[in-house]
């Protein structure tokens, strides 16, 4: 498929880092498949990361986008993935070996910030998939509210992803869990999403316990579950 690039950025967005990762406007560009379904590759004068918009004609955080032309006349647009501001981004151009996120995949993502990376999730999950976003800053929330508002398949959740029993009963069955949550104790919590149905009841006295402890009871839980 090829193209033309550019387009207009536009909305909100979040995340920091360098600039990076765009194509030169007006330039003619042909867009292939990534070896990770629901993830594209731009070529050009410069190579970029794309996604599918989900939702065309809309910018989540002023990055480029790319319109390409069909056989059929139809046209599809694409949106700059940048790899300075979003970690998935980085890990897919460095090489790694699967991202589990395709196309109407089921995703829980710890850390959305203001979802700049989110909305990337929401273009490779496509209309039949779902992200559950759950970020702890109100400030950060409020631009992931807005994003969401037009991004049906993003359900943002404003809370503390370390606590996960106080939003579990807004999360249904997931494919993948991608945590992001810039604490030492990450994995901890992590641990506690995936043994959620069998220590939800336990989770005041796991509370109360070390690290080295926390980790003790859910291995001892994780032998003694059928």
């Amino acid at each position: 498929m090829r193209g033309r690039g550019g387009g207009r950025g536009g909305g909100r967005g979040g995340g920091r880092g360098r600039g990076g990762g765009g194509m030169k406007g007006g330039s003619k560009v042909v867009v292939e498949p990534h070896r990770h379904e629901g993830v594209f590759i731009a070529k050009g004068k410069e190579d970029a990361l794309v996604t599918k918009n989900l939702v065309a004609g809309e910018a989540v955080y002023n990055e480029k986008r790319i319109s390409v032309q069909n056989e059929d006349g139809t046209k599809v647009e694409y949106r700059i993935w940048n790899p300075f501001r979003s970690k998935l981004a980085a890990a897919v151009l460095g090489g790694v070996d699967n991202i589990w996120i395709k196309p109407g995949a089921r995703v829980l993502y710890l850390g959305a910030a203001s979802g700049t990376t989110v909305s990337h999730v929401s273009d490779i999950v496509g209309p039949n998939g779902v992200v559950y976003a759950v970020e702890f800053s109100h400030r950060s929330g409020r631009d992931l509210v807005n994003m969401a508002k037009k991004r049906t398949n993003v359900i943002p959740i404003i809370e503390d992803a370390r606590h996960p029993a106080k939003y579990r009963m807004l999360v249904g069955m997931v494919d993948v869990i991608f945590s992001d949550v810039a604490q030492p104790d990450q994995v901890c919590f992590l641990c506690l999403i995936l043994f959620q149905p069998i220590v939800i009841n336990n989770l005041q006295s796991v509370n109360n316990e070390t690290k080295g402890g926390i980790f003790e009871f859910l291995f001892s839980l994780f032998l003694n579950y059928e």
